[in-house]
C-alpha cells in the first residue's frame, strides 16, 4: 500500500495549469501568514503566563496588527480574529490589574 498523498494529475488546459501554479504560491503564502498569526498569539500567552506586564502589552499590540491584517485577507474569519483579540485583551488586562493590586 502506498503511503502519503496520492499523486495529483496535471491539468490538460493551459488555464488549469496556470491555476495549479497559482494555487501552490497562494497556499505557501497563506501557510506563512497562518503561522505568523499563531506565533503572535502564542507570544502574548507566554508573556501573560510569565506575568510580564510590559512584555504582554507590547506583544498584544503587535498581535493586534497581525490579526487584523490576516482577517482582512480572509485567511481567518473576522469573528475568529475578534474572539482571539478579545480573549487575549482580557488576559492582559487582568495581568495589569493584578500587578497594580
Amino acid at each position: 500500500m502506498a503511503a502519503g498523498k496520492p499523486k495529483k494529475k496535471n491539468p490538460r488546459l493551459a488555464s488549469g495549469r496556470k491555476r495549479a501554479r497559482q494555487n501552490v504560491k497562494l497556499n505557501a503564502a497563506n501557510t506563512s501568514l497562518r503561522s505568523k498569526y499563531r506565533t503572535a498569539v502564542k507570544n502574548v500567552e507566554k508573556a501573560v503566563l510569565a506575568g510580564d506586564k510590559e512584555k504582554a502589552s507590547s506583544a498584544f499590540a503587535l498581535m493586534q496588527s497581525v490579526v487584523d491584517t490576516i482577517a482582512d485577507k480572509g485567511i481567518f474569519h473576522k469573528n475568529k480574529a475578534a474572539r482571539d483579540k478579545s480573549r487575549l485583551s482580557a488576559k492582559v488586562k487582568t495581568l495589569a490589574t493584578q500587578a497594580a493590586a
